[in-house]
Parts: C-alpha cells; sequence; structure tokens
C-alpha cells in the first residue's frame, strides 16, 4: 500500500476536542519507548525522535535546525514518518510544522479541559510566536465564549498578534496576570517571570515555553501555590528547568508533582476545588507526536 502523503492542507480535517480525546485514549495504552538523537554540522542541527506504543504504531520525527537559512527560508525543517503498528510498513509522511503544531496545543488544552474551571472567560497568552497563536485557537475550541489576552515584552508583536487572532492587549503582566482565570506561557524565557503573587485564586496555568534545563518560565512562588501536573513525569522532571532547578535547590518535591497523563484514568489529574490553582507543564514528546499523528492520519482518511 502506497504511504499517504499528508500537508498543511489536512489542518481542514482536524478538531482539537478530537485530538484531545485521541491523546487521552493513546495514555491508556502501554507506555511508550522513546528516544532522541542529536548529529550536529557546525551551527546546524539534526534532531530525531522516536517513539513505539503497542497499539498505535511506531513514529519517527526529524527537525532540521539550519540558524544560515534566516531569513529567506525557515531555519527549522523536517517531516513524520508513521509506521503501522502491525506490519512496521509506512502508513504515512506527515507535514512537519502540521504535526508539531497539533501536538503542542493539543497537549495543553488536554490539561485545560481537565485542569480549568469549566467557567473560565479570560485567558492570558503570555508569549506572541507560533505556539501562542495555536493555543489560542485550540483554548477558543474548549472555551468558546473565552476573550483573549496578550501579553509579550515585545509590544509589537503583541499587537501584531492581537489583530490577527482577535485578541486584546495588557503590556502590564501584573494586571494581567491578576485578571487572568487561564494562562499560557509560550516563551523562550531562561529566567522566570511569572509571579505567583500575582496569580488569583481558580487560575490554571499551562507552561509550555520552557524546554531545556536552564529555562524557566513560572517562579517559586507559583510553584508553591499550586497544585502541580505534568503531560509525562519522564519528559519534564529531570530534564526542564521548570521542574529540575526548584528540586535541585529543595524548593519542590518529586513528590509535589500530583499527575500526569499516564494517571488520567484513576482521577486524580483533576481540579479539587474552585479555588486551588492548577498549574500543569508541556514537556512534549515523541509519544505525543505519535499520538498526534496517527488522529492525523485517521482524521485524513475518515
Amino acid at each position: 500500500m502506497t504511504p499517504a502523503m499528508i500537508g498543511p492542507e489536512a489542518e481542514a480535517k482536524l478538531d482539537w476536542i478530537a485530538l484531545t480525546d485521541a491523546l487521552a485514549a493513546g495514555h491508556a495504552l502501554p507506555r511508550p519507548e522513546v528516544a532522541d538523537s542529536f548529529l550536529y554540522r557546525g551551527k546546524d542541527t539534526l534532531l530525531t525522535r522516536s517513539a513505539v506504543i503497542d497499539g498505535l504504531g511506531m513514529l519517527v520525527k526529524a527537525a532540521t535546525i539550519v540558524p544560515g537559512n534566516a531569513p529567506d527560508l525557515a531555519t527549522v525543517n523536517g517531516g513524520v514518518m508513521l509506521m503501522n503498528n502491525q506490519t512496521g510498513l509506512l502508513d504515512a509522511v506527515l507535514d512537519f510544522g502540521l504535526v508539531t503544531k497539533w501536538k503542542t496545543a493539543g497537549d495543553s488544552l488536554l490539561a485545560a479541559r481537565r485542569l480549568a474551571r469549566p467557567e473560565a472567560r479570560n485567558i492570558l497568552i503570555c508569549g506572541a510566536g507560533n505556539v501562542a497563536a495555536s493555543m489560542i485557537s485550540a483554548y477558543r475550541a474548549a472555551f468558546p465564549e473565552a476573550s483573549f489576552t496578550i501579553w509579550n515584552r515585545s509590544p509589537a508583536g503583541a499587537e501584531a498578534l492581537a489583530d490577527r487572532m482577535g485578541a486584546a492587549v495588557e503590556m502590564d503582566l501584573e494586571t494581567a496576570l491578576g485578571q487572568a482565570e487561564i494562562v499560557a506561557g509560550t516563551t523562550m524565557a531562561k529566567e522566570p517571570w511569572l509571579r505567583g503573587d500575582w496569580l488569583q485564586s481558580g487560575t490554571h496555568v499551562d507552561l509550555i515555553g520552557a524546554f531545556r534545563p536552564d529555562m524557566r518560565e513560572a517562579d517559586d512562588v507559583a510553584l508553591k501555590r499550586a497544585r502541580i501536573f505534568c503531560d509525562a513525569r519522564a519528559t519534564t522532571v529531570h530534564h526542564i528547568g521548570e521542574f529540575r532547578d526548584p528540586i535541585a535547590r529543595g524548593v519542590l518535591a518529586e513528590t509535589e508533582i500530583v499527575a500526569d497523563y499516564y494517571d488520567l484514568g484513576f482521577g486524580t489529574f483533576a481540579r479539587q476545588s474552585a479555588e486551588e490553582i492548577t498549574l500543569c507543564k508541556n514537556g512534549g514528546g515523541a509519544h505525543l507526536d505519535l499520538m498526534t499523528a496517527r488522529y492525523i492520519l485517521d482524521a485524513v482518511q475518515g
């Protein structure tokens, strides 16, 4: 059988709520085997991420990071190969950007559907890049009556995204955080900017931006005030500064991370009261790419 070739045009057949349901179902399957590899050529990088989930299939996602492409070409490119669960034959080659966009935003939307108060209406997006735009689209699917505010270190970036996505701009971060009922952090910050003292009771926080040991978005106070969750302990606790740094300094105990998506079936990945602050760290991982790619292929093939 000829493998399917799936490009960005497939987005018209995708649905954010259906994706989060597929992600939840994927976490009811056996835990994945995952592996990452990095190859370097000067400033260029070839990253491959692989995953196998019994019952779902196999996936290899390859990304090239070539800084010299800027500004005329994209600096991050790649492709995704999805293999059949039974035979290992190639089922599909999927657009890298399509899978990455839907995986990243869908990952955090699943957390918000479980942890944010259903009546939440004020959503703050921190950052103004591609992930920020994706999060607005994703949140709108689950919170259709919500209004959106953008905060970004660059006012021009905030205004451009707000114009494009029909949102407002608030450049005073304390005011923005104090009014928000859902907060998405999509920045590339190395030092925390999200101050826990500025969060109101009942807020849900999705942290997406930090992906390296030297990166953090939320400060220690935010972690101490919140009940803490993550998408997968294996890809966050010892790998990303959001948890690794405070754990190393004794600010946070690993046991304070209440649940990850593999606990969905036990009912522990849930809000306990309307007043508590919840915080979920999105660490990503090739297993989520596999779940997302399989959802995309199923959606396209009907």
